[in-house]
């Protein structure tokens, strides 16, 4: 691997667990837009966040100026339900002892996450005093897998993507990486199995986040 400077990791599925019930949350969101307008079935396919975005253009078209209504309703909506996931989560194994090695090798830390910021400190409620930068979907005006999200942690960090690396457990964080620059590596305590991380461009594939200190 190539020396570091920087590692930043997804959260849900890398680092934790927050058990979030994504279809109750998706249903959620379509019934809250079905106050609004019709939402077509392509609009389904669609992960969450992106679903609401959609939304809120389709909004637009048909009941215009209550498009902010329902972004603003459809994001208090998913928060709640990703908080009261975080409350039933669990941190992974090894989490914070990785985090005090990494400082201890003077390896600055960060968290690129679509999850939000009170569910995110809700399951780890030291983030902030582990970690140098918490890019929750608050603080990026796009997410991943726009470069944008991963540019602003790197941005924080003051860290150049030659000498960084991007750890998660999904093909999104690969993608990110990849089009931003970093070095990619693919977890397996997730959702994806490692041929969907190989084909998505991963540099490296370990079991568990915090196996990364054996290969700095």
């Amino acid at each position: 691997m190539i020396p570091l400077k920087a590692i930043l990791f997804d959260f849900d599925g890398t680092l934790a667990e927050l058990n979030v019930d994504f279809i109750r949350m998706r249903r959620a969101v379509l019934d809250l837009m079905g106050d609004y307008c019709a939402p077509p079935n392509t609009i389904e396919d669609l992960y969450v966040l992106e679903m609401i975005e959609a939304g809120k253009y389709l909004i637009s078209d048909n009941r215009p100026g209550k498009e902010g209504e329902f972004f603003a309703r459809a994001h208090e909506l998913i928060s709640a339900i990703e908080t009261e996931g975080a409350q039933e989560g669990t941190l992974l194994t090894g989490t914070e002892e990785m985090f005090r090695e990494l400082r201890r090798r003077h390896i600055k830390t960060g968290i690129v996450t679509r999850n939000c910021r009170a569910a995110v400190t809700r399951l780890f409620p030291d983030i902030y005093s582990r970690c140098d930068a918490v890019i929750t979907r608050e603080c990026t005006a796009r997410v991943k897998p726009h470069p944008d999200h991963l540019l602003t942690a790197l941005g924080s960090l003051n860290t150049n993507p030659n000498f960084a690396a991007m750890v998660g457990d999904h093909p999104m964080d690969i993608t990110v990486g990849r089009n931003v620059g970093v070095y990619t590596v693919g977890v397996l305590t997730g959702c994806s199995e490692a041929v969907s991380l190989r084909q998505a461009g991963a540099d490296l594939i370990i079991e568990r986040a915090p196996d990364i200190t054996s290969y700095l």
